[in-house]
């Protein structure tokens, strides 16, 4: 008698099956001579690159970690501030709501090189985009939780004499969590994002760095090394936020079980 898979298993064979297809497709592409090594390096070139590579590598890792985890550390309480803010007083909400979306449909690519002239090359501009492109999804996805509290049970709570503190403290912020870790996921992800991108534009360390070097030197392989090393970061930080997510509120994973049940 076989023993089943878990659920969660099951569920990720066929991206995993979905991925090794695609690897050994490309594969079969680059061996056949279809399109020049130099263009396109095979994924057994990207890795061996990654392996040669991999001293380097580190260190500029290291610098680009600090500063998403850094930047998403504030971003995270500057989304929160602002999301309570506007939440407590609607004239807030009118006055920086329509703001904080204009912020979103400037390119980021345009940020950088502002925040280098007038912060330099060290690891302040890194940091303040991180916090710009990680703010926007905390604050929307609390304001959002926030705003969509049952009135009913604000009234209850209100007639056996809670007061504002209150009311957030035990009903706004448990309601909120749900709509904070999708906006948090999608942060987490964004802050790796921002720093390499901010790295392009000047600096002395990071995998952007290091990216526009490898770039430079047509060394493709490299490059193809330093993009997934790039994603699987941004899988690793989502992982953890729902790793997260579910010792915040194992509730939800219950639900999860009976639903499928």
């Amino acid at each position: 008698m076989t023993r089943r898979l878990p659920s969660t298993t099951r569920a990720k064979l066929p991206g995993i099956a979905g991925v090794a297809v695609l690897l050994v497709v490309w594969q079969l592409v680059c061996v056949s001579g279809l399109v020049p090594s130099y263009m396109l390096p095979s994924p057994v070139q990207v890795v061996t690159a990654f392996v040669e590579d991999a001293p380097a590598l580190g260190e500029h890792l290291v610098i680009t970690l600090q500063e998403a985890f850094l930047g998403l550390l504030i971003g995270i309480l500057v989304g929160f501030v602002f999301a309570v803010a506007m939440d407590a007083f609607e004239i807030l909400y009118k006055i920086f709501y329509p703001i904080l979306v204009i912020t979103q449909t400037i390119p980021t690519v345009a940020i950088a090189p502002l925040l280098v002239l007038w912060f330099g090359y060290e690891m302040t501009p890194k940091v303040i985009l991180v916090v710009l492109v990680t703010f926007f999804p905390v604050a929307v996805g609390l304001l959002d939780g926030f705003r969509s509290v049952d009135p009913d049970a604000v009234g209850l709570l209100r007639s056996m004499g809670a007061g504002r503190w209150q009311i957030f403290r035990y009903l706004k912020c448990p309601w909120a969590l749900p709509q904070f870790f999708s906006g948090l996921r999608i942060a987490a992800a964004y802050s790796i994002v921002g720093a390499v991108i901010s790295e392009w534009l000047g600096g002395f360390g990071g995998l952007g760095v290091y990216m526009t070097r490898v770039k430079k030197a047509f060394a493709f392989d490299k490059m193809f090394a330093v993009i997934f090393l790039i994603s699987a970061l941004s899988l690793a930080l989502m992982a953890l936020v729902g790793w997260l997510e579910r010792r915040c509120m194992p509730y939800r994973r219950l639900d999860e079980k009976k639903r499928r049940t």
